[in-house]
């Protein structure tokens, strides 16, 4: 089972070209398998708010889409999970990569990530 972050699901979701070939055949072969965490909604959103991400339709009608179209399932933020992204190693400094972490350890589910720092996080299985 999968945890995407927020470049693989952009990127399955607009151009799948920038997908490792690991990162495609997991996607490919890991349906019904797959997870994307609420504060990759988030993410989107702002980043789409401040200009820094073009999409073709607003994150509220993008986001739902990506989702359905590509048989994508939501995680909510539990209390555990923003308590576990509080206590991780300062490796990574951004709170939404934290939250994908502690998702992806709380869940035992493989973090599908092109991110080198969440790659150094123990106890964290990740795959690009």
């Amino acid at each position: 089972m999968f945890l995407l972050d927020i470049c693989a699901l952009l990127w399955l979701a607009s151009d799948q070209s920038k997908l490792s070939d690991k990162a495609k055949e997991a996607i490919f072969a890991g349906a019904g398998k797959l997870f994307v965490s609420a504060i990759s909604a988030f993410e989107i959103g702002v980043k789409h708010n401040k200009g820094a991400l073009v999409l073709p339709a607003s994150p509220v009608v993008w986001f739902p889409q990506a989702l359905r179209l590509h048989g994508i399932r939501k995680l909510a933020v539990t209390p555990r999970i923003a308590l576990r992204a509080t206590v991780l190693p300062m490796l990574h400094r951004d709170p939404m990569d934290r939250m994908l972490i502690a998702t992806a350890q709380i869940r035992r589910l493989v973090l599908l990530t092109p991110d080198d720092l969440i790659r150094q996080y123990p106890d964290v299985s990740c795959l690009w």
